[in-house]
C-alpha cells in the first residue's frame, strides 16, 4: 500500500452488523455499500474489509482516502453518504469505530 502522502486522509471505519453472519441481508448490505460508497466523488483507494483476528468483535472495515480536507468534507455531505447512514448504516450496523488519520509529518 502506498505511504499516506502530507494532506490526504485515509478514513477508516471497523463495524458489526446486526445481520447473522453470512446471511443474505449481510451479502445485500456490504454490496450495496462497495457500489454506493466508491462512486462518490472524491473517494480514492475505497477497500472493503473481512476482520480476521478474534481480537475484536468488528466482522468488516472500509478504508478510503481523499486528496484533502475539502474532498472528506464534500464525501461527508453527499447525498449519497447521507442517504446510505440513514437508510442502511444507522439500521443494520450493531456497533462501529471509525478513525480517520493523517500522515505523521503532516
Amino acid at each position: 500500500m502506498p505511504t499516506l502522502s502530507n494532506g490526504r486522509i485515509r478514513h477508516t471505519v471497523v463495524f458489526k452488523l446486526k445481520h447473522a453472519e453470512g446471511s443474505a441481508e449481510e451479502r445485500d448490505f456490504l454490496a450495496e455499500a462497495q457500489r454506493v460508497l466508491p462512486a462518490i466523488p472524491g473517494v480514492e483507494n475505497f477497500e472493503a474489509l473481512r476482520e480476521v483476528s478474534p481480537k475484536n468483535g468488528y466482522r468488516f472495515g472500509f478504508s478510503m482516502e481523499f486528496a484533502d480536507d475539502a474532498a472528506y468534507q464534500a464525501y461527508n455531505e453527499h447525498p449519497d453518504h447521507t442517504n446510505f447512514v440513514e437508510s442502511r448504516w444507522v439500521p443494520e450496523v450493531e456497533d462501529f469505530l471509525e478513525i480517520d488519520y493523517r500522515a505523521l509529518d503532516d
